[in-house]
């Protein structure tokens, strides 16, 4: 579905810019530091924490989103290491990332997001962090990205029982405009979720 998606399309589907959460929390891109974007679609946000000084892995599955992100990184003269990747299925990067990234990736259900969740915390060194950013619950009521299902969207609640053990260091959800290519067009429903990995 996601090829289908990015292949139908001219530009970039999301844009080229990063999402707001990234430029709302730089306090925690560090130069010098690894990360991980998991399921980084066209690589705006992979690129930017590139930008930032950051040593970035980005693992996507649709090839027209890779050759994209590939062409974005060129073009903004950063280096970015992107991997063909189905993160469900696939093996992930055999390391431990101080930043583990995922951002609208609510593609899957109940199920799926234990996976994506548990693989996320397993890539993540000792006190390094996972952020998340995504849509809530309510966003079915705005329609203006995101899934259409229910079941997988977030709740502050789910999140927090997802990294049940970790320090919770951000977890908010609001409400803002969100213009971020034809995607993520209009007002919507978001939560933040930044949580530490504990170092034992």
């Amino acid at each position: 579905m996601w090829e289908e998606r990015y292949a139908a399309s001219e530009d970039f589907v999301f844009g080229t810019a990063p999402a707001q959460f990234l430029r709302d929390h730089l306090d925690h891109l560090i130069p010098g530091r690894s990360a991980l974007a998991v399921a980084d679609g066209e690589g705006r946000n992979s690129v930017f924490m590139a930008e930032r000084g950051l040593e970035v892995t980005a693992l996507e599955f649709a090839p027209t989103a890779l050759d994209r992100g590939r062409a974005l990184a060129a073009d903004k003269e950063v280096t970015v290491e992107f991997r063909h990747c189905d993160i469900l299925n696939d093996p992930w990067p055999d390391a431990q990332f101080d930043i583990v990234a995922g951002l609208f990736i609510q593609f899957v259900g109940p199920e799926g997001r234990a996976l994506q969740f548990a693989r996320m915390q397993a890539a993540t060194r000792p006190g390094g962090l996972v952020m998340l950013h995504g849509y809530t619950q309510k966003q079915l009521e705005y329609g203006t990205g995101g899934p259409p299902f229910l079941e997988n969207l977030y709740t502050p609640e789910m999140l927090r029982a997802g990294f049940s053990g970790w320090e919770i260091v951000t977890l908010e959800a609001y409400e803002r405009e969100v213009q971020e290519g034809r995607g993520h067009s209009g007002m919507s429903a978001l939560v933040d979720l930044i949580a530490r990995k504990p170092e034992v």
